[in-house]
């Protein structure tokens, strides 16, 4: 018998969004639309389908495809069924899905039928897959829709799921080397959604357009939207022309998008002649973002953005820096991260643990229901990110006196120069003020004199030219000579991890290659 004070489950907030607004528009895309009642009607079957197939409490169940409404029927179906759902982000290799189902021990796996050949693949090698479901005709495994048109309902007002048991399990992006997966709670993703509808800076009217994939980050405003009655618009990839236009034909007035995605649609000719008079909030995270560019971003398609800051350790959920609080004359102020959002203290604490004063730098640390229960299967990575009771997110941060908290960069980041620490994040901003920089990425390379050396790779907006000698020049004057690039290279674009970040890992393996030990 449940307790009294049981506390809200996924399950709970889901069923209840579902049936408060039956007719209204819940999903659309490519001139499908599904309302809330279709979608409540698919989850019990594919529910259904997946408790015909046998599927046992705690059972993993993978899903691979682009953006689609199907994706957070998986994600959600899974863990009302009992599983828990684990995320295959679709430019992820072979061996990183294999990785995931051996580790992870996918018994389900649904896919896209543009995955259908990835889906044989992980059939064959991975021990633990039993059932491979395909969104549609694929010639492989079976066509989860025609099932669920036959399954029979469950029943879904219970739920077999407590408040405390596994809802996701989720990759991270793997730049620390160790692929790692964060256990998320019931209770977690539940706080997640309350602390992002209350927490982030949205507009009432909610139709949302997401254009990265919702199996990850673009995923925390999906059942927020529901909650809120509103319909999300689903685009398969992320085209800054499409963008445009459906925010105009759509009438869209809130996206979320990391900055490469700002940036490309800050770089389109056809920015000015459109209609952007519905856009209300631009969420944007999950990388640091060019004070500059945000500035010019602010100038010409108005004062919408709200940042977020979290990572999947804590459901996405830390702080957020809301619309007003950006301020166009400061730029200081447009570095920042923002304040804790509710449900989380945030913290910056030194390597002792101790809280350290307001201005000096720490590691940003995060405590509250949002929080992990740990990394599947590693008890020491979970020992060293849990310590002292407080997520370590590997973020360098600073807090002002008025509680806005400043990332400096990450932890493994820094770059030690002639025994300076340097932070990229620093020598970025700086850069990213030159009129004709699209993005950069600066790292530490090995150097014979200086042990790491400052090297930046930049790319260059369409049609304009840069000497080398001036940006070094601009860094020396802003920071001084210690965080003045040794060496710049220009690149047509820069690598990105599937989350949209630059990565410096692919970045740095280019200079660090046949080197003992990745610092110097």
């Amino acid at each position: 018998m449940a307790s009294l004070h049981e506390p809200i489950r996924y399950v709970d907030l889901v069923l209840g969004a579902l049936r408060r607004f039956p007719e209204r528009v819940a999903f659309s895309q490519d001139g499908r639309e599904l309302t809330y009642r279709q979608m409540s009607d698919l989850l019990v079957r594919w529910v259904g389908v997946f408790l015909e197939r046998g599927l046992r409490p705690g059972d993993g169940v993978g899903v691979l495809s682009p953006n689609r409404p199907e994706v957070w029927l998986g994600q959600t179906a899974t863990p009302m069924a009992g599983g828990r759902f684990t995320a295959m982000h679709p430019m992820g290799s072979l061996d990183d899905h294999r990785y995931i189902c051996d580790e992870a021990e996918l018994r389900f796996l649904i896919v896209d039928p543009a995955y259908a050949e990835r889906a044989a693949q992980l059939a064959r090698r991975c021990a633990s897959l039993t059932n491979i479901f395909t969104l549609g005709p694929a010639g492989v495994g079976d066509d989860i829709n025609a099932l669920a048109d036959a399954a029979h309902p469950a029943a879904l007002d219970g739920g077999p799921h407590g408040a405390d048991d596994i809802a996701w399990l989720l990759y991270t992006g793997g730049t620390t080397g160790v692929p790692k997966a964060a256990m998320l709670t019931e209770r977690a993703v539940a706080q997640a959604w309350m602390s992002v509808a209350i927490g982030w800076d949205l507009p009432k009217n909610i139709r949302y357009l997401a254009c990265a994939p919702i199996s990850h980050a673009a995923g925390m405003l999906v059942t927020p939207t529901l909650l809120a009655g509103g319909t999300v618009v689903l685009h398969k990839s992320f085209d800054p022309g499409r963008w445009l236009e459906t925010v105009a034909a759509e009438r869209i007035t809130v996206s979320l998008m990391v900055p490469t995605m700002i940036y490309g649609v800050l770089d389109r000719p056809e920015l000015e002649a459109s209609d952007l008079t519905s856009l209300q909030t631009v969420m944007y995270g999950a990388s640091p973002m060019s004070p500059t560019r945000l500035s010019e971003a602010m100038a010409r398609v108005g004062p919408v953005f709200c940042q977020l800051f979290g990572q999947t350790e804590c459901s996405g959920v830390a702080t957020s820096l809301w619309r007003a609080q950006h301020k166009a004359n400061d730029r200081h102020r447009l570095t920042s991260c923002g304040m804790p959002m509710p449900g989380v203290r945030v913290a910056v604490l030194d390597e002792a643990g101790t809280p350290v004063p307001d201005g000096q730098p720490g590691e940003i640390c995060v405590q509250g229901p949002t929080v992990m229960q740990g990394y599947w299967r590693q008890p020491q990575l979970t020992a060293t990110a849990l310590a002292g009771g407080w997520l370590h997110t590997g973020d360098m941060a600073v807090r002002d006196e008025a509680g806005f908290f400043y990332i400096v960069d990450r932890k493994k980041d820094m770059i030690i120069s002639g025994g300076f620490n340097v932070f990229p994040r620093e020598v970025e901003d700086v850069l990213s003020t030159h009129p004709a920089v699209s993005a950069v990425a600066v790292i530490g390379v090995p150097d014979d004199k200086w042990g790491e050396a400052v090297k930046a790779l930049v790319v260059v907006k369409p049609g304009e030219r840069v000497e080398l000698a001036e940006l070094i020049a601009l860094v020396r004057e802003r920071k001084g000579p210690v965080y003045a690039p040794k060496s710049i290279e220009l690149l047509d674009s820069l690598p990105l991890t599937p989350v949209g970040k630059a990565d410096k890992k692919t970045l740095r393996a280019r200079y660090w290659t046949g080197v003992e030990r990745l610092v110097n």
